[in-house]
């Protein structure tokens, strides 16, 4: 596969891993404290990073140092902490449906910030991609927002479920904002990067939520909630971090846009009949979209400076031609030299290719 294929289908899988929780989250999260919730998703992350480092026991990557603890923990307080909790406390109001659907704003809110922060390159094909995901998401939450008014009868519920939905937003915005400042993370260690976020939002949320007595769940609530971090919010971000290296912060939260029609495709599933029509268009823009991406060809001649590094590599990419002894297949990380080269070939925007294209 093409780098930017791979990239997007990491961003396939990890827009899955996190979409199917969604669903499951509103209904096991049911009278427990949206701190304490947040707190049992991100120890699943943390278990998932304990497994993850089981399974492979080599690096992926350069590991983390001193001078990543104060994004780590801006990023714990926005991912793992504040959005996880807005998420929780407004999907017990606005619903498993439209709280799925709502989630589309946090690829918006991606694209923008990757745009106007790393001014990441993004060509015709692309932004027609983005262009059609962001309006299958409007037509998504406008269809998820009419369903759950529709079926509250009171104003008070309807002012309830306006600010469930006005909180699902604000995570998505503090998700945006962590996807954002994760980017140059995606070139450490995947494993470390999760547990060490994981590790801080569980410790975080879990103190405040005993602080302020927040009801826990009974143990099958708890187990299924630990299941959804370890999927949704462990492995999910396990993966997201692999599409980044490959594809930078913009291109992967595009993709990433799947996730919210995946739960609430899940919610309809299991009795949620709230969505109409614009959600079976949506489904056809968020297809094309991902053709749009999967097909997307970057080609031209740029120029690669000498540099030093520790990444996550492979020896048939054109750029890593130094030698093993004994020989190494497939991918692997350790310290490495490159040599300054100028040649033109089809490539992402992915460690090596962050070049200005004036």
């Amino acid at each position: 596969m093409a780098p930017l294929q791979v990239g997007v289908a990491f961003a396939v899988v990890a827009a899955l891993s996190f979409g199917v929780t969604t669903p499951i989250i509103e209904a096991m999260g049911r009278d427990v404290g949206p701190l304490m919730t947040a707190a049992l998703l991100y120890a699943g992350a943390c278990l998932a990073a304990v497994l993850l480092r089981f399974r492979a026991r080599a690096r992926a990557g350069e590991g983390l140092v001193r001078a990543n603890v104060p994004r780590l923990v801006l990023i714990a307080l926005l991912g793992a902490a504040l959005a996880p909790a807005l998420l929780a406390w407004g999907l017990q109001r606005a619903g498993a449906t439209t709280g799925s659907l709502l989630l589309n704003f946090e690829a918006a809110f991606t694209v923008l910030l990757a745009r106007a922060i790393y001014r990441e390159t993004l060509g015709r094909r692309v932004v027609l991609a983005v262009a059609l995901m962001v309006l299958a998401g409007a037509l998504l939450a406008v269809d998820g927002v009419r369903g759950a008014l529709g079926a509250l009868g009171g104003t008070g519920a309807r002012a309830s479920a306006g600010a469930g939905a006005l909180a699902v937003v604000g995570a998505t915005l503090a998700w945006a904002l962590d996807n954002t400042l994760t980017r140059p993370l995606s070139d450490r260690d995947p494993v470390s990067v999760v547990g060490a976020k994981a590790a801080l939002g569980a410790t975080l949320t879990a103190t405040l939520a005993l602080v302020r007595h927040e009801p826990a769940p009974p143990a099958g609530g708890a187990l299924a909630l630990l299941a959804c971090g370890a999927t949704g919010y462990g492995l999910s971000l396990f993966f997201y971090l692999m599409a980044q290296h490959r594809i930078g912060a913009a291109r992967t939260g595009s993709v990433f846009a799947l996730a919210p029609f995946v739960g609430a495709a899940i919610a309809w599933l299991v009795g949620n009949r709230s969505a109409g029509w614009p959600t079976a268009v949506a489904a056809g823009l968020f297809g094309l979209g991902v053709f749009l991406h999967l097909t997307e060809r970057h080609r031209h001649r740029h120029l690669h400076p000498a540099t030093e590094h520790d990444h996550l590599h492979r020896h048939d990419d054109g750029h890593h031609d130094h030698v093993h002894v004994p020989p190494v297949v497939g991918e692997h990380a350790h310290p490495h030299r490159h040599e300054a080269l100028e040649h033109e070939h089809e490539h992402a925007p992915d460690l090596h290719h962050r070049h200005d294209h004036g």
